[in-house]
């Protein structure tokens, strides 16, 4: 069973004043933490439990600069056997569908038959980089999986919808699929295991050689303007019996005009 989990190297914002850069594409993020993305963290997990239990490999994956090999080496911490990282340069420059199209070059070249992405990723939100890669390898996919069995060359996932319920899909391999928070627990990552992962591969690829076409890296998203959102005032409590609220939250409502 042969994993490869694509990750991402994400900035901590939670309990954080963010702050909108000059060019106002993005945030200033020189004096933010990073960390590997929530959801990458249990696609890792989820990849090496199945590989504790049915044998194989998983390799992590990822696009950046020297600073992203941390995660990597996280993952290999761990428990992942191999690491690749594609210097891709400027990241700005590219969207979803370039960093999908970027991964799959050096994906299709692996031996797998799953590959694991998270959802999303904490900075961007956009959770397209794992369907764009499934559309691009010509390979089957889940989305939002909480839970894998594989059995007789397929995996049953199944995958969190809306309102509370679940899809179980039967899934023919290779396949993609995206990982969901709470599919495990994330193990801690011990001093041994990061004395281990010192010594296991960590592979670098330069972009201009997996000979990728400018106009199929080319963004077709472009951000104009990022900005942070208008102060509001508070919310406001009514109070009294619930004939009175009802009244009175009609009138707050004909008064903004969403009532006539």
């Amino acid at each position: 069973m042969d994993i490869v989990v694509c990750v991402k190297r994400v900035p901590l914002t939670e309990e954080v004043d963010l702050i909108v850069d000059e060019q106002k594409k993005g945030i200033k993020k020189e004096q933010l933490a990073f960390v590997l993305n929530d959801w990458d963290n249990y696609a890792i997990e989820e990849a090496i439990v199945l590989k504790e239990k049915h044998g194989g490999t998983v390799t992590a994956v990822t696009v950046g600069t020297e600073d992203d090999e941390e995660v990597l080496r996280r993952s290999l911490a761990m428990g992942a056997d191999r690491a690749i990282r594609i210097e891709a340069g400027d990241m700005s420059r590219f969207d979803s569908l370039g960093v999908s199209r970027i991964l799959c070059r050096v994906v299709k070249d692996l031996p797998f038959d799953l590959v694991f992405t998270g959802v999303l990723a904490d900075d961007d939100y956009y959770g397209m980089v794992g369907m764009m890669m499934a559309e691009e390898l010509g390979i089957n996919h889940a989305n939002m999986v909480t839970a894998i069995e594989i059995e007789d060359g397929k995996a049953r996932t199944t995958s969190e919808l809306e309102g509370g319920l679940s899809e179980v899909s039967l899934i023919e391999l290779p396949a993609l699929l995206t990982i969901q928070t709470g599919i495990n627990e994330p193990r801690y990552v011990s001093i041994l295991g990061i004395r281990k992962a010192a010594k296991k591969e960590l592979k670098v690829m330069d972009l201009a050689d997996l000979g990728l076409p400018d106009e199929e890296l080319s963004p077709r998203t472009i951000i104009e303007e990022v900005f942070l959102p208008p102060e509001t005032e508070g919310a406001q409590i009514l109070t009294g019996d619930p004939d009175k609220i009802a009244s009175d939250f009609v009138e707050i409502l004909t008064r903004k005009g969403v009532m006539e």
